[in-house]
């Protein structure tokens, strides 16, 4: 590698702060062959691509959402593979049909989140009217005294 072989590439610290993961969870990653093998920078640091940061980005966005490791990869793979201008039609379709599936998956994990975040406001509310009216609470929750 050159000198300036190294330009356009970042270092894992700067990585890690525009992608908001952990040192440890990059590096993971990588080992686990969800981004591409890096370059070395001669003082034997690890270098990253931009593309490398935009994959970061998606899996941080698949994480949330129980992604596997290997929907992940499968996923990762498959978007690599529709960037190719060299596909035939035949293969774009079966590609963009898994990539329907997917978009299909995530939509529901949306539903499914949504009425967790509807379940957590209305317990939220439920418990701020509690604290608002603390006296009618006990009233309600003590036993009568006969």
């Amino acid at each position: 590698m050159g000198p300036h072989a190294d330009i356009g590439l970042l270092q894992i610290g700067d990585v890690a702060e525009r992608t908001g993961l952990s040192l440890r969870t990059i590096r993971h990653y990588e080992e686990v062959g969800l981004l591409p093998g890096t370059q070395r920078s001669a003082g034997g640091f690890r270098l990253y691509t931009e593309d490398a940061v935009s994959r970061l980005l998606l899996i941080k966005r698949m994480k949330p959402l129980d992604f596997s490791l290997e929907e992940m990869r499968d996923l990762i793979d498959l978007r690599d593979r529709l960037a190719s201008p060299r596909l035939s039609a035949g293969t774009r379709a079966k590609l963009l049909d898994r990539l329907a599936a997917y978009e299909t998956l995530v939509t529901h994990q949306l539903e499914v989140l949504r009425e967790r975040v509807d379940n957590a406001e209305a317990f939220a509310a439920q418990l701020r009217g509690e604290l608002r009216a603390p006296q009618a609470t006990a009233r309600q929750t003590t036993p009568r005294q006969r």
